[in-house]
C-alpha cells in the first residue's frame, strides 16, 4: 500500500508554497510600450527625412553652397561728374580693402604659430602704417575674417602683395605659411574743387552711395552694378587653387556732365561769400541761368561745405557744436547739404513786381507809359485794418506810369494794379509761370509748389494787395529765376536744366538733354515791354547798383521779411538780365537776414550782382559797348580757386 501511494503522489501537480521570482521576465505592457516608442521614433525620423528631402532641400543646398564657395564682390567704378567745359567735379579711383582670416594661419606647434602671427602683424603694421598691437590682438582674438584697412592706394597694395608672396614662398619646419591676407578692390570718391558747387554736386557715404545733390538724385546711374567672383574654398575658408571659378564683370556707373560752368560758378561763389561777410548776412543764394536754353550756368549757396568732408559743419564754431545733441548735429548736416536754391521757400518781395507787370500788360489792363495811371500818396488803408500799408517813400511818389512805378518800386501803385487784375486772373498766371508746380530740375528736395492762399475765392483785398508786390506767399529761388527767364526768352517758359548729358562709360553711348519748352506764358510783345521797363529800373530807378559799364542790364530790386512776416530779418534780393536784347544770362542774388546797416536789395544785392556780371559777361564773350568792360573784367579766372 505504501508503494502505491508513493506512485500516485508522483503524478500529482504540486503547487509551491510561496511565489517564485523570475528577474529576467519582461511584462507584456513594457514590451508594447517599447515597441510603440520605437515605432514613433522611426515615424518621426521618416517625417524629418521627408521634410529635409522635399521641403527644406533648397535651403540646405543653398547653405551647403555658401559654405563651400568663396564669393568676392567686384566693385563697380562710380561714374564721374563733369562741368560744361569738361572739368572734373567728382572722380572715382580704385583702392583696395585688406582683409585677414586668422583661421587660415595654422601650425601644430603653438610657439611657431605665435611667431607666424607676430610676423604677419608686423608686416601689416609696417606697410600700412597701422598699430602693431591692435592688429596682433585682432589676429589672436578673431575667429572670422576681418577688415584690416580700407581705401588702400595701389602703391601700398603692390608693396603688401610683394611682401605677402615672399613670406608665403618661404618654408618654416618644412611648412609654408598661409598669411590669410586677401584683397578686395573698391572705388573711392574725390572732389578736386572741394567746396565749389558743393550743394549741387553733393557727396557719397562710406558705402559709395550718394548722400545729397547730384550724387543722390542720380545715384542709380552713377553707382553702376557690382560684379562678383565665385570660387571653391576649403575648410579654412581659403580659396582652392586651380578650382573652377565664375567671374561676372562689374558694370561701371555712367558719367554725368552738368550745365554748370566752373568759371561762372567760381565767380558767383566768390562774390556771394564776400557779400555775406560784408553785409553780415546769415546766408546767401545765387543762380545764373541761360534763358534761351534753361541751362543753369551756376548755382551757389553760402555757407557751403567740402564735398570730401561732408560731415564737418563749416558754419559753426567747435564751442557751439559741443552744445548740440547728436540729433541736432544731424539736422544741421542735412541742412548744410541741401541745394537751397531748389529746396527753400522764401518771400520774393518786389522782384515779383516783374510778374505782376507782365500779367497786367498781357491782359491789356494797362500799358507801360500811360500818364497819371497811378497815384501814390505814401500809404493805403484797407477796411478792417488798423494800420495802412506804406510806401518806402513816406511822402509818396505822386502820379506815375507803370514804368515809373516799377522804377520806383512803389508798393501803393502795385497794390492798385493787383486790385485791377483780380485774384483769379493772378492765380491763372501764377500757374502758367510755374509757381504751383515743381520746376522739374534734376536735383533732390524740390517742394511740390510754393505756398499760396488755398481758396482763391476767399482772398481778401489786403491779401491780394500784398501779393502784388511779392509778400505773404512763398516760392523757391529756382521758380523765381525760371519765371523771369521766361520774360527774357520772349515769354516762353522753359524747364530749368542742370544736367547736360550722361555717358555710358562701358559703351560710350551719350544721352543728351534737349531744351524742354513748358508753355508760352506771355506774348513776345509783352515780354519785350517788361524787359524794357527792367532796363529803366537799372538806369533810372532803384536798380542802379547793378550797372556794368559797356553792357545793357535789366533788373529789379527786392526787399522782404522772411516767411509770413516773422521777425527774423530782411531778405534782400536782385534779379538781372543781360544783355537786355538777346539775353545770355539771368542772375538772381538773395542775401538772407543782413544784420549790418544796409538791408535793401538795391543797397546790397544789386552791387553784388554787378560784381558778378562784370566778370561773367566778358568771360562769356558778350560784346561790350565800350573798350573798358568794367573794373573786374581783367580778373584771371584761375585766381578764383
Amino acid at each position: 500500500m505504501s508503494k502505491k501511494k508513493d506512485i500516485k503522489s508522483k503524478g500529482k501537480i504540486v503547487k509551491p508554497k510561496s511565489d517564485i521570482n523570475f528577474p529576467n521576465t519582461v511584462s507584456k505592457f513594457k514590451v508594447k510600450s517599447v515597441l510603440v516608442i520605437t515605432l514613433l521614433i522611426i515615424i518621426a525620423l521618416i517625417c524629418r527625412l521627408a521634410f529635409l528631402q522635399f521641403v527644406d532641400s533648397s535651403h540646405l543646398q543653398a547653405l551647403a553652397t555658401s559654405q563651400q564657395t568663396l564669393t568676392e564682390t567686384i566693385s563697380a567704378k562710380r561714374g564721374n561728374i563733369y562741368d560744361a567745359t569738361g572739368e572734373e567735379l567728382a572722380i572715382s579711383y580704385y583702392t583696395d580693402k585688406i582683409y585677414l582670416n586668422p583661421s587660415s594661419i595654422k601650425h601644430d606647434n603653438e610657439e611657431t604659430l605665435a611667431m607666424y602671427k607676430k610676423m604677419i602683424a608686423q608686416g601689416l603694421s609696417d606697410i600700412l602704417e597701422l598699430n602693431y598691437d591692435e592688429i596682433l590682438n585682432k589676429i589672436n582674438t578673431s575667429k572670422n575674417r576681418f577688415l584690416v584697412a580700407s581705401d588702400v592706394v595701389q602703391e601700398k597694395v603692390d608693396e603688401l602683395t610683394s611682401w605677402k608672396n615672399n613670406l608665403e614662398s618661404q618654408k618654416f619646419e618644412n611648412k609654408s605659411i598661409s598669411t590669410g591676407i586677401s584683397f578686395e578692390e573698391s572705388s573711392s570718391r574725390y572732389y578736386p574743387y572741394k567746396t565749389l558747387a558743393s550743394t549741387v554736386i553733393g557727396s557719397v557715404g562710406a558705402d559709395n552711395q550718394g548722400l545729397a545733390g547730384i550724387e543722390a538724385y542720380w545715384d542709380e546711374l552713377l553707382r553702376g552694378t557690382s560684379g562678383k567672383s565665385v570660387s571653391l574654398k576649403d575648410a579654412s575658408q581659403s580659396e582652392i587653387v586651380n578650382s573652377e571659378q565664375t567671374y561676372i564683370a562689374a558694370e561701371n556707373g555712367y558719367d554725368i556732365t552738368l550745365s554748370i560752368d566752373v568759371n561762372i560758378q567760381g565767380i558767383v561763389e566768390k562774390y556771394l561769400a564776400e557779400a555775406v561777410g560784408e553785409y553780415e548776412c546769415e546766408s546767401g543764394i545765387a543762380i545764373a541761368m541761360n534763358p534761351s536754353t534753361g541751362k543753369i550756368l551756376a548755382m551757389a549757396d553760402y555757407p557751403n561745405y567740402d564735398c570730401n568732408d561732408p560731415f564737418t559743419i563749416t558754419y559753426m564754431t567747435p564751442e557751439v557744436l559741443e552744445t548740440l545733441s547728436s540729433e541736432d548735429k544731424s539736422n544741421e548736416i542735412y541742412k548744410m547739404w541741401k541745394p537751397k536754391a531748389v529746396t527753400d521757400l522764401y518771400e520774393p518781395g518786389s522782384v515779383f513786381k516783374t510778374i505782376t507787370s507782365s500779367i497786367a500788360l498781357e491782359e491789356g489792363i494797362t500799358d507801360t507809359n500811360i500818364e497819371n495811371d497811378f497815384n501814390c500818396t505814401g500809404s493805403v488803408y484797407f477796411e478792417g485794418e488798423k494800420r495802412p500799408i506804406t510806401c518806402w517813400k513816406v511822402a509818396g511818389h505822386g502820379s506815375q506810369t507803370l514804368t515809373q512805378a516799377l522804377e520806383n518800386s512803389c508798393n501803393p501803385a502795385f497794390m492798385e494794379l493787383g486790385q485791377r487784375i483780380g485774384a483769379k486772373t493772378s492765380y491763372k498766371y501764377y500757374e502758367a509761370f510755374g509757381f504751383f508746380n515743381r520746376t522739374g530740375i534734376q536735383l533732390p528736395g524740390e517742394p511740390k509748389s510754393g505756398i499760396f492762399y488755398s481758396d482763391v475765392n476767399a482772398i481778401k483785398p489786403i491779401e491780394l494787395a500784398v501779393m502784388s508786390f511779392g509778400q505773404r506767399f512763398t516760392i523757391t529761388p529756382i521758380q523765381m529765376i525760371t519765371a523771369v527767364s521766361a520774360i527774357a526768352n520772349d515769354g516762353v517758359l522753359l524747364q530749368p536744366q542742370i544736367v547736360d548729358k550722361i555717358t555710358n562709360t562701358d559703351t560710350g553711348e551719350v544721352t543728351t538733354f534737349d531744351t524742354k519748352v513748358v508753355r508760352q506764358v506771355l506774348s513776345k510783345e509783352t515780354a519785350d515791354k517788361v524787359a524794357s521797363m527792367m532796363e529803366s529800373v537799372v538806369y533810372d530807378g532803384t536798380g542802379g547798383g547793378v550797372k556794368v559799364e559797356g553792357y545793357t542790364i535789366g533788373g529789379k530790386t527786392g526787399t522782404s521779411e522772411p516767411i509770413w512776416g516773422s521777425n527774423n530779418g530782411y531778405i534782400a534780393s536782385f534779379v538781372a538780365m543781360s544783355p537786355v536784347e538777346n539775353t545770355k544770362i539771368v542772375l538772381l542774388v538773395i542775401l538772407n537776414n543782413p544784420s549790418g546797416k544796409l538791408h535793401n536789395g538795391g543797397q546790397i544785392a544789386a552791387p553784388t550782382a554787378s560784381k558778378m556780371l562784370s566778370v561773367i559777361l566778358p568771360y562769356m564773350g558778350v560784346e561790350s559797348g565800350n573798350t573798358d568792360d568794367g573794373n573786374n573784367s581783367n580778373m584771371n579766372i584761375n585766381d578764383l580757386y
